[in-house]
Formats: structure tokens, C-alpha cells, sequence
């Protein structure tokens, strides 16, 4: 574990201002209804204030220029921001070198730096490079000519498939998948399906974390591109060629087609699927389950299946939810109509009877 900080050089570390004790030590973090004397909590918004008389924790962090925080606080103008920092800073290990374990299996001409952690029953390809201060954790298989950067950790059952390039600080889970064949295939008259071999690779820059039993495919031609500080969920699919723009975020079940290109800070709510060869500019954003299927312009909010205005498809579900009302008024009207017509025609038809 960490050594402790004081509340000061976690105030420090972020960027923020102490009010009471800047000594006080602090060894954890914790949710308010879980800390205990030792730890820090955090508030998110004041109407978290004041904390219940229960709590415990030794110290908050709270938003800035809050009031009724009656233990010492530090005080942020991103209290989230903060806790994870802090949080991040009192769980940090120091790397510890393993070594490579007997039971993995190393292909000729890998490199391998002395500082390295490597499992059981791992399996590396040849010409694999490593960086310094790698974890490789037990059953995961590294193909041939893969490179991965300084810190990076790969977790257990992890596949990262030959020719592929995965950055520094880079955090692979449990079970994902890296540089699978891409879904590319070509149909006769008669339906028969031949497959357009898959040639390129997959690119992960820095700083990205990708999500248990994920899947990032390689390209047909070129690369599939995941820029640096993306976070992708469990169970994602990145489709062949696709080039995934720097922090965006794509919640668990995305699926997006070939060739689709995502900007800077995208975000794909859950079970969002994007049809191929599209862009969704900078900051575009998708409501959970949405079916994307248009280019969408720098700031675009969506929602739905298609996908349209975040605004008008909310006001179109609200709509929706009450079509069986709507439905029984319209019969009701209708039978209205039809007897305000017949009363209408009677007089007609008796002149005519005259």
C-alpha cells in the first residue's frame, strides 16, 4: 500500500484548499455510509451537507466554498476529479519485478527488459517487445511482432493478436480480445460467402483501458486506431478500420460498424450500435441503446432508433408512453364524428323524401 499523505499534500496534489487540521493523516478513501477514523470521504454538490452524524471519516472533500462540513475538509472545484486522484494516489503499489514465470511459454527474438512481470502459463510470440515495467497476467497470449509500451498491464486470459501496437500506461481486462480478424466477407449470386482476408492491425496509443471480454478488431487494409485516454467498457465491439478519437468513452454493448471514424470526447451510451463508414464528430454524444445511422456534426446529442435530437426523441418517447390513451381517445372521437355526421345528413335526407 501507499504510505499515508496528509490532508495538505493531497490538497497539493490536486489542486486543492484546506480548511481545519493540513496535517491530519490520511491513509484511505472511502464512500460516506463506508469511511472510518483514518479515511477521507467526498460530497459531490452541497446538498450532500452536511455529512450524517454517523459518518466517520476523518476528513471530506467538498465543492468549493462549502458550508456545514463540520470535520476538516479540502475543498475542489471538481470534487469527483479529486476523489479519484486521491484515491488513485492512496492505493499506488510500486511495481514489483517478477520476472518471467517457468510456465510461459517465449518465442525466439522477443525482448524483454529485467523489469517485468510475467504469469503463468503466459505465452508470447515471436518477436514480441516489451517495455519496461510490463504486467502480463496469467493465460494471456501475445502474438507474433507485438509491441507494448512502458506500464502497461494485460491482464489474465487477455489476447492481443500478431502485428498489433499497444501504447504506454495502457490497461487491457480480463478476457478482451485484440486484433481478431475483422467481419469482412463477399456473397455470390448463389449466397455463398468468401472471406476478404483481414491484412491490417490494430493501433492503442497511450493511456486507454479497455474493458473485460471487449473486442477491437484489426483492419482489412491499414489500422483500427484507439487514440490515446479512451475508455472502453466490457463487452464492446470495434468494428474493422474504425478510428476511435482521444477520451472518448464507449459504455458496455457499443457495437460500431467498419470504417466509422469517431472524434475527440465521443460518448456511446450503453448498447449503442453505429452503422459503417460514418463520422461522429468532436464531442458527439448517444443515448444509451441509440441506433446511429448518419454522420453527426461536432457537439450532436442524440437519442433513439434511428437516432435523432436528443430533445425531440424525449419528447417523442413521452409521446409514445401514451399512444394507448391516444389511441382509445381518437376511436372515441371518431365515433363522435360519425354520429354528428349522421345527424347532420337526417334533415337532408327528409327534404329529399319531401
Amino acid at each position: 500500500m501507499s504510505p499515508p499523505y496528509s490532508l495538505q499534500q493531497l490538497a497539493e496534489l490536486v489542486g486543492g484548499q484546506v480548511i481545519g487540521d493540513g496535517d491530519l493523516e490520511i491513509r484511505g478513501l472511502n464512500g460516506i455510509e463506508y469511511a472510518q477514523p483514518g479515511e477521507i470521504t467526498f460530497a459531490l454538490s452541497q446538498k450532500q451537507l452536511p455529512l450524517p452524524e454517523h459518518c466517520r471519516a476523518s476528513a471530506c472533500i467538498v465543492p468549493a466554498g462549502s458550508q456545514d462540513v463540520n470535520i476538516p475538509a479540502l475543498h475542489s472545484d471538481q470534487p469527483a476529479v479529486a476523489a479519484a486522484k486521491i484515491h488513485q494516489a492512496l492505493l499506488a503499489r510500486p511495481f514489483q519485478a517478477t520476472g518471467i514465470h517457468p510456465s510461459a511459454v517465449v518465442g525466439a527474438g522477443c525482448t524483454i527488459p529485467e523489469e517485468i512481470s510475467i504469469g503463468p502459463l503466459v505465452c508470447l510470440g515471436e518477436g514480441v517487445t516489451l517495455g519496461a515495467r510490463v504486467t502480463i497476467h496469467p493465460g494471456a497470449v501475445i502474438g507474433d511482432g507485438v509491441t507494448i509500451g512502458d506500464d502497461t498491464i494485460i491482464h489474465a486470459n487477455v489476447t492481443v493478436a500478431h502485428g498489433c501496437s499497444i501504447g504506454q500506461r495502457v490497461i487491457l481486462y480480463h478476457g478482451a480480445v485484440i486484433g481478431s480478424d475483422g467481419f469482412g466477407f463477399a456473397t455470390d449470386q448463389f449466397g455463398n460467402h468468401y472471406k476478404k482476408p483481414q491484412v491490417g492491425s490494430v493501433r492503442i496509443d497511450d493511456d486507454v483501458e479497455i474493458g473485460a471480454n471487449a473486442c477491437v478488431d484489426r483492419a482489412a487494409f491499414g489500422v483500427t486506431w484507439i487514440k490515446s485516454g479512451t475508455r472502453i467498457d466490457n463487452l464492446v465491439m470495434v468494428g474493422h478500420n474504425v478510428e476511435v478519437g482521444e477520451n472518448s468513452i464507449l459504455v458496455a454493448q457499443v457495437g460500431i460498424a467498419g470504417s466509422t471514424t469517431l472524434g475527440r470526447n465521443v460518448v456511446l451510451g450503453a448498447k449503442t450500435g453505429v452503422a459503417g463508414h460514418l463520422r461522429l464528430d468532436d464531442r458527439v454524444m448517444a443515448a444509451a441503446m441509440s441506433g446511429v445511422h448518419n454522420n453527426q456534426p461536432k457537439g450532436a446529442i442524440v437519442g433513439g432508433a434511428p437516432a435523432f435530437e436528443v430533445k425531440s426523441w424525449g419528447r417523442a418517447t413521452a409521446a409514445f408512453s401514451r399512444l394507448p390513451e391516444t389511441v382509445k381517445e381518437v376511436r372515441r372521437l371518431r365515433k363522435e364524428v360519425e354520429q354528428l355526421r349522421a345527424l347532420i345528413a337526417s334533415p337532408e335526407q327528409s327534404e329529399d323524401n319531401r
